[in-house]
């Protein structure tokens, strides 16, 4: 395999597939068990609001703003890749797959259990193990319900509202609330 430009988290942010023949895996590979690590330990000692921040922050590798909450237990399986907002609310028991990129805008709401998963895999079961990553990024003021799971490429729009337990495949306009499996436009703003 030839490589291409770029280091593998330059690549990975640009949304490149990451194939396990990669020559730059290990690298990957030592991110996600140090951030498995952090996760691991963060859930089983923090009971601080300002130190699961600071925990936080160690895993994502940026200071994350005094005006946002975490509540434990949170779980990431890279770290690298999420970016958060001023007054973020994140509530008890979700989970950012952020390899492909998660970005939260100032003033989120998320409730527990939530589902942020910016990874795939191809259909072609001879490439199945291979990541495909897009972007996920909830915009301003939009409030994301219990249990709720937001997909690859997905973009939730200002003051947008996922209703608890949808699963979103498609951009939710802004100042919409959208319900349902899969989930659809219920209610305008």
């Amino acid at each position: 395999m030839t490589p291409r430009p770029g280091n593998i988290l330059e690549r990975l942010a640009a949304g490149e597939p990451l194939r396990k023949d990669d020559p730059e895996y290990a690298q990957f590979s030592e991110i996600v068990a140090r951030t498995i690590r952090l996760c691991v330990a963060m859930n089983a000692t923090v009971t601080e609001v300002d130190e699961m921040r600071h925990r936080l922050s160690e895993i994502t590798g940026q200071a994350i703003d005094p005006s946002t909450a975490i509540f434990p237990p949170f779980h990431t399986n890279f770290g690298r890749f999420i970016r958060l907002g001023k007054n973020v609310f994140i509530n008890h028991a979700c989970s950012f797959l952020d390899i492909g990129g998660i970005t939260i805008e100032d003033d989120v709401q998320i409730g527990p259990r939530v589902n942020l998963t910016s990874e795939n895999h191809p259909l072609d079961p001879a490439d199945r193990k291979t990541l495909l990553l897009q972007p996920i990024v909830i915009k301003r003021n939009a409030w994301i319900g219990a249990g709720a799971t937001i997909l690859p490429g997905v973009t939730v729009g200002e003051n947008a509202i996922v209703a608890a337990g949808a699963v979103v495949s498609r951009d939710v306009p802004p100042n919409t609330v959208v319900a349902g499996v899969p989930a659809k436009v219920v209610k305008t703003l």
